[in-house]
Parts: structure tokens; C-alpha cells; sequence
């Protein structure tokens, strides 16, 4: 035996080989031959290459893409792997040998035009960096810096919130005691967007030196996030660190090249070239790359904003306004992003084998001590009764103030210098949770979710002594909505309203709160919230904030005044003054609109809209109806004000026993494969639209066996 591949009757591929290069070489084909779109639609973007072929609404990302220097990261990032972990690396670069034996052409290449390519060595780094990027959300500095600037430094407390590209998780952590085998149970479900196919894979990867079950990114090798080994078991959620700065840089062309002003006032030479990017029925794009000793330059240049895109041809509809040129004496702007990966070389891969290898929770420990990014929070217990619950992941200590907004490059005091030790905790009455909140990592972060999420899964544990992994389900789908408390207090003091405005206020103060798909209170609620986020973001006094600056288009997300608003909704509602808006006003002309509709239910306006990269007109049907909401333990998030179409929730769900791994639990949004012909393409949906779970099979006879590989 070389290699195996055998299925469940979800077409779960289940891999077994004689070594742990085999099974590398295995998982990699089996992924191509599962989801040859998705990773060939994941190199591209982490090459910058996707315009190519998916045209001008994806020449934003390679730009960024580009710039930021994802493809040449990655490939650092091997190079020091090749030198000091030549392990890794060589594992790594079976996983290739395997994809590109399996990527083949599948209708989407034929409507795409395009043909599979080839991975090199380092292309798992790039996607991985490229999946990852905006974790951190560095973003929102720009948006701080913008409210800070018009409104007074109060304002970026006002609008803290985790923001429109941010992507979290619920995960929780049951020890024995409270369990009804004695052991813990690990459970959670990691919320990013919705892709079709999914972000994770369901997989089994055996060998003579492991057996590990869990969720794998498809494109990266092993399984990092989350994985049952039969004695341990882990799983992550973001941990909302801050770990990436954005540098002001006073940049000046010469006759050389290049130079950007440093914090000892020397004017230091930036590396620079340009590159050319296809689009797909448009002129090339020529974009010129820069790089500073802070970090690549990824908006703005020597010209400023409109500076770091030169078009051939015809201009290019930006999408964003022009840019002022710089008085005598000031310098246009161009911004610099440092990130830990471009500064070390190491995405954290050494950390990966060894997860797989884990047999205690000291071995878990000890594999996510090399972990680099994203900074997660873990939780990890073992057959033995040990148990984790850490940060993990590489944090610079530098001023307080990088955190926070833009920092100039030319002034002393914003250095990195040097990193930051994990934070670690114990459990609360047996239990850890972590659902994005301030928790272990939060002298880590700025911003992070608000608490409501965490605090309903305590209620919910704390409601029984003991919890099987059966149970969990009822957990993952619990609907109550925590923050709706702010707005529900500022209908209760309306009076003098009409009757049908005052009939709407009456059902929803005696709601349950719970953002159910058939519930018409719910869809009254949201229909109250977004109109009162519209009128809020279009007052006057915020009117400042309507029209951002002229940043690149892939950045503007962050900077929107009304995702802004919604999801800020709650601080906006306490703050003793926001800026002189009448808010009880806004709150009954909202209400007043909400009650002139006709009646819904939420699941007729909150359904799931699920990402492609290449929509297929012929199969565009109206997305299944959702329960939950941004702040329900069920995170299904909408853009209150703007859509109630859910693009993020759960990305899969699992549960991990720790007394019988065979009694796990886990589900995706869609299916195992990436094929839409494949019986298995969607046949999880109707599972896991009801809260349902699959079992996790670990019984070879169980399976079928497809092929030798």
C-alpha cells in the first residue's frame, strides 16, 4: 500500500498510506481532485493573478495582493523552512506533487477560459497568507483614523465593534467534570464568509505514525484548526490581536529610484519595480511595487493615492475619487503595512506536522508555540484529563498608539521591538469559552466582538451539570439575541405614536428575542434596526464620515459609514450624547417605516448568500432562509441598514468527544466536494441548515474504498 482513499457516505475522503510523505502527496491529490476550481481560484489570488480571468472586479485584489507581497512572502517563508525545518518543507512539497497530479479541468475552467496551472513548493504559504491577511483587520486603523479626524478622539471608542471583514468563531471548552463519560468535549463553529465550495474539508488522514480526523483549509497540507487525533483533540477561534501596523511614509523619487524618510531622518532607498496585471477584457493594469525598510507600500506612493497604478491605455475606473496633490512643503501620502511573516519569513507551517504527531495536550502546547498567524486562541484536552486554553501566535510589542491609527514612519517610537509571550487561562466551573471577546488576548487587541455571544454559551453550559456531545447542537443553534436590549429600551420611552407604530413597539418589548426564520417579531425588530441605521448614518453630524478618502477599493469595506453605524448600533444608542443627534427622533421615524410594511418573516429577507467566484446564471437560485443573527451564539451576519442576506455564519461545526472519538460530530454548509454534478456538492445544507450533525466515521469497514493513489 501506497495510498488509499475511502469515503463515507457523505463522500468524506478518508486517507491511509504507509508514511507521512504518502499521505501528504494524498491529501493533495484528493483535494485537486475535489476541488480543482477552488485552489486554482486560491493561487491566483494569492499570485494576483485572478483578474485574469474573473476580470476588473477582482483587479482590486491583485493589486492589494501584489503590493502587499504575498506570492514573494510565501516563498520566503519556504526558503527559511527549506533551511531550518527541511522536514516541513519537504512534506509541503508532497502536498504540491499530489495537487498537481490530481488538477484537472472541470466546467468552470472551460466558462473561465482558463486552463489548471501548476502549484510550486511555496504556493500553500501564499494562499495560506492570503486567506489570512485581513484577519487582523489593519483596515480599520484607516477607519479610526478618519473618525478620530472629524469627529474627536472619542469617536473610535464609539464605533469599536469587530468590523465588516473580521472573521470570528464560537468555540467552548467542556472538561470532565461537567461531561457525562468523565471526559471533556471540545465544541465550536468558526465564522467566516460562506464560499461555494466551503473553506473547510471534512478529512481523515492516517498513517503509521498518526490517525488524525478534523477540518483541513483546502490547499494547505495537515489540519490546523481543528483536529481529533483519538487521544487529543483542538480547536481555535480568532483571537482578535492586533499584529499588523500601518506606516505614513514620506516617500521622494530620484534619479536611483526611490526613498522613503526614516525615524533618524535619513533618507533610506525603497526597493522597487513594477508589475503587470492582467484583466480579462480590459487593458493590462502596470502597477508599480514598493517597499520600505517598515513594509510594503500598499496604498498610495511618491504621487499619493492615486500614485501606485499607472493604467496602459485608457484610465480605469477607480471607483474612488481623485486625490488633492500636496501643498508646497507636505508629502503625499503613501502607506506602508508591517506584518510579522514579512519581517520573520515564517508562517508558523513548523507548527503543523506536529499537530498531527499531538498525542497529549503538552504535545498541542508545544506544536502552537511555533504557530505564527493568525493569532488564535486555542483549546485543546486530551484522554488524560489535561487541558488548554492559550493564545498562540506572534504579536510585536511597539507603542500603543500603532494600534490604535497610521503612525509615521519618520518619527521615532513606533518600532517593532520584539514579541510578545501568549497569554494562557485557566476554566470557569470546568468550562472555557471564547467567542471573540475580550479574553485571554485582550491586552492583545483594539477591537473585538462584543460580548454577547459568550456570555449566552455560559448560560446556556451552565443550565445543565452535565453535557454529553450529543447535546452540543442545541448550543451551536441557539437564536437569542443579546444586543437587541439597547434598541428594545429605546422603544419602551416612545409615546404618542400611531396606532400600527405603537402596535409593532408593543410585540417587541414582549418578544423573546430570538431571531428566528419563521419569527415575524424578529423580522419587525431588524426591519426597526435598519431603518434606524440608515437615518443615523445619513445625519449631518456624521456626514463627514459619508465619503472616504481615496483608498483602494478592496480597503473601502472598512471605511463604509453604515456597516460602520450597524454594527456599532449598541454604543452608539448608550453614549450619553452622540454628537447632538436626537436619537429618540430617529428611533420613532424608524419605527413609524418599520410598521408600514407588510408583515415578513425574517427568514424571508435573511437567507444565505453564499460567495462563487464564478456564479453560474443557470443554477442562481434565491439562498435558503436563515435563523440567527451577528450576535447569536447561530452568528448568521448581516449589514443591518444595508442587507439582511447573511454572506458570513458558520463555515462548518463540530464536536469533539473526547471518551469515544467515533461519537464526534461535525458539518459543513455545503458538501464534501467542490463539483456541482457530485452527489455530495450541497448534500450537507438541508443538515446543517436545521442544526443537524454528521457522525465522524473512524471505522474502516464503515467505509468504501475508491482508489489506490
Amino acid at each position: 500500500m501506497s495510498a488509499e482513499v475511502h469515503r463515507d457516505a457523505w463522500g468524506v475522503p478518508h486517507l491511509r498510506a504507509d508514511g507521512v510523505r504518502e499521505l501528504a502527496r494524498a491529501q493533495g491529490l484528493v483535494t485537486a481532485r475535489d476541488r480543482a476550481w477552488q485552489l486554482e481560484v486560491e493561487r491566483h489570488r494569492a499570485q494576483g493573478t485572478s483578474a485574469s480571468f474573473l476580470g476588473p472586479e477582482a483587479l482590486a485584489w491583485d493589486v492589494l495582493a501584489r503590493r502587499a507581497r504575498l506570492a514573494d512572502t510565501g516563498r520566503r517563508c519556504l526558503d527559511r523552512l527549506e533551511r531550518e525545518d527541511p522536514q516541513t518543507a519537504e512534506w509541503i512539497r508532497a502536498y504540491v506533487d499530489g495537487v498537481n497530479e490530481g488538477l484537472h479541468a472541470t466546467p468552470e475552467f472551460g466558462r473561465a477560459g482558463l486552463a489548471p496551472g501548476r502549484w510550486e513548493p511555496w504556493t500553500p504559504l501564499a494562499v495560506w497568507l492570503s486567506v489570512h491577511i485581513l484577519f487582523a483587520g489593519f483596515p480599520a486603523k484607516l477607519w479610526r483614523e478618519e473618525a478620530v479626524r472629524h469627529l474627536g478622539p472619542d469617536a473610535a471608542g464609539l464605533f469599536a465593534t469587530d468590523g465588516p471583514g473580521t472573521s470570528g468563531s464560537n468555540g467552548w471548552l467542556v472538561s470532565g467534570a461537567r461531561t457525562v463519560t468523565g471526559q471533556a468535549v471540545i465544541a465550536g463553529d468558526p465564522h467566516r464568509f460562506i464560499e461555494d465550495p466551503g473553506v473547510y474539508q471534512q478529512i481523515r488522514l492516517a498513517c503509521d505514525e498518526f490517525d488524525v480526523v478534523g477540518l483541513a483549509v483546502p490547499g494547505i497540507p495537515g489540519i490546523a484548526h481543528f483536529g481529533h487525533t483519538g487521544t487529543v483533540a483542538w480547536a481555535i477561534t480568532n483571537a482578535m490581536a492586533d499584529y499588523q501596523d500601518l506606516y505614513r511614509e514620506r516617500l521622494r523619487r530620484t534619479g536611483a529610484g526611490v526613498e522613503a524618510l526614516g525615524p533618524d531622518g535619513v533618507w533610506q532607498r525603497a526597493a522597487r519595480h513594477t508589475e503587470t496585471v492582467e484583466v480579462a477584457g480590459e487593458d493590462p493594469v502596470e502597477i508599480e511595487v514598493i517597499e520600505t525598510p517598515r513594509g510594503p507600500v500598499i496604498a498610495g506612493g511618491p504621487e499619493g493615492l492615486e500614485g501606485g497604478v499607472v493604467p496602459e491605455g485608457p484610465p480605469h475606473a477607480s471607483g474612488s475619487s481623485a486625490v488633492a496633490p500636496a501643498a508646497p512643503g507636505e508629502f503625499p501620502l503613501a502607506l506602508a503595512l508591517r506584518y510579522p511573516p514579512r519581517v520573520t519569513a515564517d508562517l508558523g507551517f513548523g507548527a503543523l506536522l506536529p499537530l498531527l504527531r499531538a498525542r497529549r495536550v503538552a504535545d498541542v502546547d508545544a506544536a502552537f508555540d511555533a504557530w505564527a498567524e493568525p493569532v488564535n486562541v486555542v483549546q485543546a484536552a486530551d484522554t488524560e484529563g489535561g487541558l488548554l486554553h492559550r493564545v498562540a501566535g506572534r504579536v510585536p510589542v511597539r507603542a500603543e498608539a500603532n494600534g490604535i491609527r497610521l503612525v509615521p514612519a519618520w518619527e521615532p517610537g513606533h518600532e517593532w521591538t520584539g514579541w510578545h509571550e501568549m497569554p494562557r487561562a485557566g476554566l470557569t466551573d470546568g468550562v472555557a469559552v471564547m467567542a471573540n471577546q475580550r479574553g485571554p488576548a485582550a491586552g492583545l487587541g483594539v477591537e473585538f466582538a462584543p460580548p454577547h455571544r459568550a456570555d449566552r454559551i455560559r448560560a446556556l453550559l451552565a443550565e445543565k451539570e452535565r453535557w454529553s456531545g450529543a447535546g452540543m447542537a442545541a448550543v451551536h443553534t441557539d437564536t437569542h439575541l443579546g444586543s437587541a436590549a439597547s434598541l428594545l429600551g429605546r422603544l419602551a420611552a416612545l409615546d404618542g405614536l400611531t396606532a400600527p407604530a405603537a402596535a409593532l413597539r408593543d410585540r417587541l418589548l414582549g418578544w423573546d428575542r430570538r431571531m428566528d426564520a419563521d419569527s415575524e417579531d424578529a423580522a419587525g425588530f431588524a426591519a426597526v434596526r435598519g431603518a434606524l441605521v440608515r437615518r443615523l448614518a445619513a445625519h449631518p453630524a456624521l456626514a463627514a464620515l459619508a465619503t472616504p478618502p481615496a483608498y483602494p477599493e478592496v480597503l473601502l469595506p472598512w471605511l463604509a459609514l453604515l456597516p460602520r453605524v450597524g454594527f456599532a448600533l449598541e454604543h452608539l444608542l448608550a453614549a450619553e450624547d452622540l454628537y447632538g443627534i436626537d436619537r429618540a427622533a430617529l428611533v420613532r421615524e424608524a419605527v413609524e417605516e418599520a410598521a408600514g410594511r407588510p408583515a415578513a418573516r425574517w427568514g424571508d429577507t435573511h437567507r444565505l448568500a453564499a460567495w462563487r467566484a464564478l456564479p453560474d446564471p443557470s443554477h442562481e437560485d434565491e439562498g435558503p432562509a436563515l435563523s440567527g443573527d451577528h450576535d447569536c451564539v447561530l452568528c448568521t451576519t448581516t449589514v443591518p441598514g444595508w442587507t439582511d442576506l447573511a454572506a458570513r455564519g458558520p463555515a462548518a461545526r463540530y464536536v469533539w468527544d473526547l471518551a469515544r472519538r467515533e461519537d464526534s460530530r461535525w458539518i459543513v454548509p455545503h458538501g464534501a466536494s467542490g463539483h456541482p454534478d457530485s452527489p455530495h456538492h450541497h448534500d450537507q445544507q438541508p443538515l446543517w441548515l436545521r442544526g443537524e450533525l454528521l457522525p465522524v466515521v473512524t471505522d474502516w469497514a464503515q467505509l468504501t474504498k475508491e482508489s489506490d493513489v
